[in-house]
């Protein structure tokens, strides 16, 4: 790989601490600071996106790119470094949080000019590890590297990851918060954005009231990452602030299409270029819930639950726009641009829903149609990916089974609701102006056939424990073709078998 390719403008760029000091402290007035990655005796690769190495400018892997990626052995030029960050925690300011198991090895120019960040995760401590040990465990890790994956090819704005290597290391963690520690393999997973900056690195230093570092941050940001933004205009942060808001209320339209759940939306965990980012105790909804969380952590108030994620996003950018407020010094143009976010967005979920239905446009009545349709999900305990891939199969007049799609036994009332509401269904389909295949066509694009669902997760971390790969390609394959049914064991609901089992229906922030 070409690793000699690797740069680092971000530390050249702000103040940082250039002690490699890790002991866990606050460092203010900076946003980063120098660290060594830790180094492990014997690593082993588990797997390598070299897809992803390629079209970033690392190209392809040899045998001695395994210490790069697993953090060991690095040359000189490498000036690793973890950055500092805030943030609203469970709606509770947290002060200074910061990059706790990830380290930087910098960014690579592509040979068409864009520019992506590297990063380990789980290679060592950092000054703002809180007290713990910087390491990731495979569970983790094996989590963040196939969904994040995932989310890419279902596209979705998210992180990618590069690589996957045990550390050779065991790392003690408790799951579950139990009190029942337990010894867990330890591994490395090498994560890539555009970016990986936060809402939380600007709350960080407009708390401070480092405002000249906060204005060189915005321009930086800017200037790299919206390039559509003019530097010169007066308004420039205004139009920063109001992208960062149109491209996080078009991520979360995209976590609804799929029935994806973040499970823990801080404002730290929020990207300001509108990218998924921080994969922990997620989950790819099962059956329709709008109060699913799968964070045991965010019990009992479900802050986090799916159907809220659309007026956390809200909340968050009210954070955001508190730490911009210096920049931009105009509380009607904030107050305007976060109560128009609400509009934007719903109109952009509705628009979202009629694709996934096949309808042509959003149309007044459609909101009630939806309406009824949420209830009936959540009362039939529907699964909500298999629902759309049963209801494409109407337009081809093929049998329609949604018993096989139920986490209930539906009896006679159900199914006379279901029959209810394909009466209705049909009926607004034939108002369309578009044929039908236009609008099974819009189906396809818009629902998948495979989701990464937690207890497939579940069962792959299990074999690759066992030393088994072979599940992990599956689901590799599957998930880089997510709108074809390639395994059709994998199109099913979850068994029952899995419903309490920690790791598949619940998770902590831990995990």
């Amino acid at each position: 790989m070409n690793i000699e390719n690797i740069r680092q403008p971000f530390i050249e760029k702000f103040p940082g601490d250039f002690s490699g000091n890790t002991m866990q402290r606050n460092t203010p007035k900076i946003l980063f600071a120098t660290v060594a990655t830790v180094g492990f005796d014997h690593p082993e690769l588990i797997v390598f996106n070299e897809k992803l190495s390629e079209e970033i400018g690392l190209g392809k892997f040899n045998e001695n790119d395994l210490y790069f990626l697993a953090a060991t052995h690095l040359p000189d030029y490498i000036k690793t470094y973890s950055t500092a960050y805030a943030g609203h925690q469970f709606g509770n300011w947290a002060g200074q949080l910061g990059d706790g198991r990830a380290i930087f090895a910098g960014e690579i120019t592509n040979d068409f000019g864009k520019t992506t960040e590297i990063q380990w995760k789980g290679a060592g401590a950092t000054p703002y590890s809180r007290h713990a040990d910087g390491r990731a465990v495979l569970r983790s890790s094996v989590r963040e590297y196939l969904m994040s994956e995932a989310m890419f090819h279902l596209q979705i704005p998210t992180t990618r990851a590069l690589s996957l290597c045990l550390t050779g290391e065991s790392v003690v963690r408790d799951i579950m918060y139990s009190g029942n520690p337990q010894e867990e393999k330890g591994a490395v997973v090498i994560r890539t954005a555009e970016s990986f900056l936060r809402f939380g690195h600007f709350e960080l230093i407009s708390a401070q009231k480092e405002y000249d570092t906060l204005k060189n941050l915005a321009d930086y940001t800017i200037e790299n990452y919206f390039t559509d933004i003019k530097l010169s205009n007066e308004d420039k942060y205004k139009e920063f602030f109001n992208e960062v808001s149109k491209r996080t209320a078009d991520l979360m339209v995209e976590w609804f299409r799929v029935g994806f759940v973040h499970g823990v939306m801080n404002t730290d965990n929020m990207s300001v270029l509108g990218l998924t980012i921080d994969y922990g105790p997620f989950s790819m909804m099962d059956e329709y819930d709008l109060n699913f969380t799968p964070n045991t952590t965010d019990l009992p108030g479900r802050r986090y639950a799916f159907g809220k994620q659309g007026q956390i996003s809200q909340w968050n950018l009210w954070q955001l726009a508190n730490a911009l407020f210096p920049l931009i010094k105009d509380e009607r143009f904030l107050e305007e641009a976060l109560n128009n976010y609400g509009t934007y967005f719903w109109k952009k979920h509705d628009e979202m829903l009629c694709r996934k239905f096949g309808f042509d446009d959003l149309r007044k009545e459609d909101e009630e149609f939806f309406t009824n349709w949420q209830g009936l999900m959540h009362e039939l305990q529907l699964d909500y990916t298999l629902f759309f891939n049963e209801l494409e199969k109407s337009h081809n007049e093929e049998d329609v089974n949604f018993s096989a799609v139920s986490y209930s036994i539906l009896d006679e009332s159900a199914m006379s609701k279901l029959n209810h509401f394909m009466s209705a269904y049909q009926k607004r389909l034939s108002e369309n102006n578009i044929s039908r295949s236009e609008s099974l066509e819009l189906m396809k694009k818009s629902n998948p056939k495979f989701i990464l669902r937690n207890y497939l997760l579940y069962e792959c971390i299990e074999e690759i424990n066992n030393g088994n790969n072979d599940m992990l390609k599956k689901l590799t394959q599957a998930l880089e073709n997510p709108y074809e049914e390639i395994f059709p064991e994998f199109s099913v609901k979850r068994p029952s078998g899995y419903d309490d089992v920690s790791g598949c229906s619940m998770l902590s922030c831990s995990s």
